[in-house]
């Protein structure tokens, strides 16, 4: 299986779950999550996907600053509709890292380790994009990622429709690839900890 080299390069994100610890699936209930992890789920590799790993990952470092982020014991909000724009494939890697998750979620074991109901959307006060909430001290945070910090390659766009418009050159294809997850690879290695790409309230 074959991935762009610099996914390796991103740095994981480690949480503990306690659901994970109580049926022995992970040693001391610790999960570590990389960036291949949310592709695999999204199915592609792009800037929203992208986004929303560097995002989540700032978040749960700015909630827990001294330890380990507690995987199914953070509530998530979104201001958008799920089914507008990103906002889906932003929650699904979200929750893929969080453990929120929206009414089909675990339901729990005898009221433990329940993640149903801890993604929510359309929380039209939020000031930023995103809410995460620790359930058990309350605090929270609202973040917003600035994409646009790290720009598209120009030649992208006219090959991309070129693409979509049924042109089937492979070397066509395999530049706009090419620069397609360099966008991706600056994001997420070269702007990882750029201050300016998520903004934390």
């Amino acid at each position: 299986m074959g991935f762009p080299s610099f996914f390796s390069d991103v740095p994981p994100i480690a949480v503990h779950d306690r659901l994970a610890e109580f049926l022995g699936a992970a040693a001391g209930g610790i999960i570590e999550y990389r960036y291949v992890d949310a592709v695999k789920l999204a199915g592609h590799s792009c800037p929203t996907v992208a986004g929303a790993y560097l995002l989540t990952c700032r978040a749960l470092a700015a909630l827990y600053p001294d330890e380990l982020p507690e995987r199914g014991e953070i509530q998530v909000d979104f201001r958008g509709a799920q089914q507008d724009g990103v906002v889906g494939v932003m929650a699904a890697v979200v929750g893929l890292i969080t453990g929120a998750a929206g009414i089909g979620g675990f339901k729990g074991i005898a009221g433990h380790f329940a993640r149903r109901k801890l993604l929510a959307f359309e929380e039209l006060d939020l000031p930023g994009e995103i809410r995460f909430a620790r359930r058990d001290s309350g605090a929270s945070l609202t973040a917003a990622l600035h994409l646009e910090q790290v720009a598209a390659d120009p030649r992208s766009a006219p090959l991309l429709q070129r693409l979509l418009a049924g042109e089937r050159d492979p070397v066509v294809a395999e530049v706009f690839a090419t620069l397609w997850q360099d966008r991706v690879r600056r994001i997420l290695v070269d702007h990882f900890d750029d201050p300016k790409l998520v903004s934390l309230t």
